[in-house]
């Protein structure tokens, strides 16, 4: 019962922000800690464009979620973490090509957002991708970051803040582009799990495939 009433929670949150399901627009994480589903926001398209080419293509096959931070966001798509030794730094790997950013939704709990270096155009990675967990806001959390970003979250928005989570923070600095639908307490289970340097989990997190739904 509570697995189901999360589903329903999570792709309704998914639709403050775009039209959900059935048009090309779902995707499947399969993991070896199990499976998420994202869909994928028309309101960033050279995002989601690059992320399905990038499934089609098996990009992501064999690669890792190499850094975790609990309360926080699980962080995968460097092609340098697959079979890449316990010793080796990782995320600094990408297909050889930035995004331009399309920065505007808020990183509510779930939110799939592109991961980038410290860029002052805020271009995003051409592959690397973090989803969040992230911490409930309070309401006066959130007025002090709509008055620092000059953000206008929808009340909807600030309820999912509030209720769900997530890092407003990150608002107006990252790309987010999709929102977890289904299997958000894979990733809890991910971004709980030890980690090492560079906060490597300790056991390694595979991204088996991402297939277009």
């Amino acid at each position: 019962m509570r697995h189901l009433f999360l589903t329903t929670l999570l792709a309704s949150i998914c639709c403050l922000f775009t039209a959900c399901g059935g048009d090309g627009n779902s995707v499947l994480i399969k993991t070896n800690k199990g499976d998420v589903t994202v869909e994928l926001f028309d309101e960033a398209p050279r995002h989601k464009e690059n992320f399905l080419k990038l499934a089609e293509e098996g990009f992501y096959e064999g690669t890792l979620f190499h850094r975790v931070i609990p309360s926080f966001m699980v962080q995968g798509g460097d092609p340098q973490s697959k079979g890449a030794a316990a010793n080796v730094p990782l995320g600094g790997g990408g297909p050889g090509y930035l995004i331009e950013h399309e920065i505007g939704q808020p990183h509510l709990r779930g939110a799939l957002a592109a991961a980038r270096t410290n860029n002052p155009e805020k271009k995003s990675s051409g592959s690397q991708f973090y989803i969040v967990t992230g911490e409930k806001q309070s309401e006066a959390t959130l007025a002090q970051f709509q008055k620092m970003k000059g953000i206008k979250y929808t009340d909807a928005q600030r309820d999912a803040y509030m209720t769900e989570g997530g890092r407003p923070d990150l608002d107006q600095e990252y790309t987010v582009f999709g929102q977890v639908t289904a299997g958000m307490e894979v990733i809890d289970a991910i971004s709980a799990m030890p980690t090492g340097s560079g906060n490597r989990p300790q056991e390694d997190v595979v991204i088996e495939s991402v297939t277009i739904q």
